[in-house]
């Protein structure tokens, strides 16, 4: 008993060591600044591609961030083109402005300049003011169908054209059969040249109001041409809202021309399914 009672007692635990542990997983001050930083890089665009430096010299044009969207939608040199310069320095704008691809976008401004706005006015009698886009990137399958292909607008590498817009204030439709043929044939002609893919009237019921243009690549460059450029409605009789007496009477729509007057070639198509974007 004398001697357990002279066993000494263990000494106090340090202050120091009984403060309640440090959370691991807080970072420093510094590494926090620097996550802020990488996450304020990650939302800004890339520097300058080529493609865009040249770009902005014909067209109004920002760069935007990489597309990175759910179900493959991704695309690299993105901007967002509002409008194209044309050769005098006049703008013709892009109505809403589109983001594509650069590569894309600038085919489009290509084409506008060389092609759409020289023979429209020179055509339509009235100069180029803005081209109706219809849509660019949107991140869906092939004509809106569920479950389809992924698009080629999901790639930000196509194009819809729906109308052209002039200075006096009217509108023309490329896909309109009333307007003049020989106009419609060389804007046909030159997009097939220019893009990949080109669907319009005819083409597989999902493109008779607007054009499709797209870069799609193809095994050995494949392109797709399919814009059926029908005659203009042809018809003996008189419009319906005109009234001998001199009166207006209700207005109608003309009577379209049997189908023998307007006698369109009929050419042989592809399955649907490789048309459908």
């Amino acid at each position: 008993m004398a001697a357990a009672e002279t066993i000494p007692l263990p000494r106090p635990r340090p202050e120091h060591l009984n403060a309640a542990p440090a959370d691991e997983t807080a970072a420093s001050p510094e590494a926090e600044a620097a996550k802020t930083e990488e996450a304020k890089k990650s939302a800004e665009p890339p520097p300058p591609s080529a493609c865009f430096l040249r770009l902005r010299e014909r067209a109004v044009v920002r760069s935007l961030p990489d597309i990175d969207k759910p179900g493959g939608c991704i695309a690299t040199d993105a901007v967002q083109l509002e409008a194209i310069i044309l050769p005098g320095g006049r703008q013709v704008a892009l109505e809403p402005a589109g983001t594509f691809r650069c590569e894309m976008a600038a085919a489009v401004t290509d084409w506008i300049r060389e092609v759409v706005a020289p023979v429209t006015a020179a055509h339509l009698g009235s100069p180029l003011r803005a081209v109706e886009n219809f849509d660019s990137f949107s991140c869906r399958g092939r004509n809106r169908v569920t479950g389809a292909m992924l698009s080629e607008h999901g790639k930000a590498n196509a194009f819809d054209l729906r109308s052209l817009k002039l200075l006096n204030g009217t509108a023309v439709r490329p896909t309109d059969q009333s307007v003049a043929k020989d106009f419609r044939d060389g804007l046909r002609m030159s997009a097939c040249a220019r893009f990949r893919t080109v669907l319009g009237p005819d083409a597989d019921g999902y493109h008779e109001g607007h054009v499709h243009l797209d870069l799609a690549a193809r095994r050995n460059g494949y392109r797709l041409c399919q814009w059926e450029v029908l005659q203009p409605f042809l018809s003996d009789a008189p419009f319906a809202h005109i009234v001998g007496d001199g009166k207006p009477g209700a207005h109608a729509t003309p009577p379209r021309a049997p189908a023998a007057a307007v006698n369109v070639e009929e050419k042989p198509r592809s399955g649907a399914a490789s048309r459908k974007l």
